[in-house]
Order: structure tokens, then C-alpha cells, then sequence
């Protein structure tokens, strides 16, 4: 009897403890999405992307070209030039991917241009989120948006358009 009046108490205790906990969804892809500055953000890292990649690419055709000029003139090269332009166009291509690297890879230009333009956006919609939560009393905050399987919620719970309206975001 005593172990069962206890066990009752435990699943009691866990029960109120459990419903006591107050929680909201947003999506945080659809709030940037709503944010004009986010927008314009987004256009100036493509349009510096593809500015790179054009760069890129046009030092990748010279690497293939210098490679389809050597093999042309191959059988009618010494030794020594043929070792000469072998390293030459090694070396342009190890330029190329190390300029690709540079640009593109991790923390490389692109990562830190978008820190640069992304980041205060998304630290506003954090400080936002953060006003909500502690104005609301809310436990937790999640996000549908981020990777995290939420495979229902309530529309109600979703407060992406209260931090929208908090950030001066009219839609």
C-alpha cells in the first residue's frame, strides 16, 4: 500500500511538473524571410558569391586551358620543359583551390561576409525571442524551422508574427 500510494504521488508530482512548463514554436526561416534587411543582406552575399565564383571559375579555364596547350605540344617538348610546364600548371591549379578554399570554405570570406551582414538580424530576433520568453514566462522556445522535428504544433503556440510585431516588422 505504501509503495503504491508513493508511486501515485511520484506520477502526481511528475504530471503537474510536466503541464507547469510553458512553451512557444517559431520559425525562424520565416521571420528573416519577413525582414526587408535580411532580404537585402541575402542579395549582396549572392551577388558577392557569384562575383567569386566567377573569379574562380576563370582561374580553373586558364589551369585547363594551360593543360590542353601542353598536351598538344607535349611530344615536342624536351625533358626539362615538359617538367617545367607540368609544375607550372600544377601550381596555377593548387592557386585556383586555394583561392576557392579562401572564399568559400570554412570560415573562409563568404562565412565572415555573412556574419558581418546576417548576424545582426539574427541577434535581433534572438533579443526579440528573449523579450517574448521572459514577458510570457515561457520555459522553452522552439523552433520549426532549425532542424528540430516538431511534427505538430499548434498554431496558437506559434509566435513567429509577436516577434515580427515586436522587431517592427509589418507583413
Amino acid at each position: 500500500m505504501k509503495k503504491l500510494f508513493i508511486t501515485a504521488a511520484i506520477v502526481l508530482a511528475m504530471g503537474s511538473a510536466a503541464s507547469a512548463q510553458r512553451y512557444c514554436v517559431i520559425d525562424t526561416k520565416y521571420i528573416l524571410e519577413s525582414i526587408p534587411e535580411y532580404k537585402e543582406s541575402q542579395k549582396k552575399l549572392d551577388a558577392v558569391a557569384e562575383q567569386w565564383q566567377k573569379e574562380i571559375d576563370a582561374k580553373f579555364q586558364e589551369v585547363d586551358k594551360m593543360y590542353k596547350s601542353y598536351q598538344a605540344e607535349q611530344v615536342m617538348l624536351t625533358e626539362e620543359l615538359k617538367r617545367k610546364r607540368e609544375d607550372e600548371i600544377v601550381a596555377r591549379e593548387k592557386e585556383a583551390k586555394d583561392l576557392q578554399k579562401k572564399r568559400f570554405g570554412y570560415e573562409g570570406d563568404l562565412f565572415k561576409k555573412r556574419e558581418e551582414l546576417v548576424k545582426p538580424i539574427q541577434d535581433k530576433i534572438y533579443n526579440a525571442v528573449q523579450k517574448l520568453s521572459a514577458g510570457r514566462m515561457y520555459d522553452f522556445v522552439l523552433d520549426k524551422a532549425a532542424g528540430a522535428t516538431v511534427i505538430f504544433s499548434d498554431p496558437k503556440l506559434d509566435k513567429s508574427e509577436e516577434i515580427l510585431k515586436s522587431l517592427g516588422v509589418k507583413k
